[in-house]
C-alpha cells in the first residue's frame, strides 16, 4: 500500500477501535455498505436502477420521531467511514449506501440525481433524504437540478 492510501485506511482503523461499543457495528456496517456500493456503480447504470426503488417516486416529506436518532447515527457512520476507504467515496457512493443501511430498517427515503453548474462546468451530485432530513449530499451550497428520483420505503 502507498502511504496516499494506507493513512485513509489507518486512520478508519483507529476511529474504529476508539468509538464506543454500539457505534463499532454501525460503522462496520457503514464501511461494508460504502465497498458494496462502490462496486455497484462500476456498473452500468441501467443495471443498478431498478435496485434503488420506485423511478421518478418519493417518499412522504413527514418525519418519523421513532427514526430521527437512527437516521443521526447512520448519516454521521457513512460521512466518517467514507473519509477513510482506500477507494473514493462521493456522493453517490455514499447515498446508495445510507439507502441500503435505512433500507434494511424499514426507514423510507429518496435518492435524488442532480445536476448543476460550477465553476468547472457541469458537475452531477447525488442527495440521499428520509422525512424532512438529507442524510448524505445536503451539505453542498450548489443548486442542482433534479433529474432522475428512486423512492425506497
Amino acid at each position: 500500500m502507498t502511504g496516499v492510501t494506507a493513512m485513509p485506511l489507518f486512520h478508519g482503523v483507529r476511529t474504529f477501535f476508539q468509538a464506543p461499543g454500539e457505534m463499532k457495528h454501525l460503522y462496520l456496517e457503514a464501511y461494508l455498505n460504502l465497498a458494496w456500493a462502490r462496486l455497484l456503480i462500476l456498473l452500468p447504470f441501467s443495471k443498478i436502477a431498478p435496485s434503488l426503488g420506485q423511478r421518478m417516486g418519493e417518499t412522504p416529506f413527514v418525519d418519523r420521531p421513532e427514526d430521527q436518532e437512527e437516521l443521526n447515527h447512520i448519516g454521521y457512520a457513512i460521512q466518517v467511514m467514507s473519509r477513510h476507504t482506500f477507494w473514493k467515496s462521493q456522493c453517490l457512493v455514499r447515498a446508495i449506501a445510507a439507502m441500503n443501511m435505512l433500507h434494511r430498517r424499514n426507514i423510507d427515503c429518496t435518492l435524488y440525481l442532480g445536476l448543476g453548474k460550477s465553476d468547472e462546468g457541469m458537475i452531477a451530485h447525488a442527495l440521499l433524504r428520509s422525512g424532512t432530513r438529507y442524510i448524505t449530499g445536503g451539505d453542498v451550497d450548489l443548486k442542482f437540478t433534479i433529474v432522475g428520483k428512486f423512492a425506497k420505503g
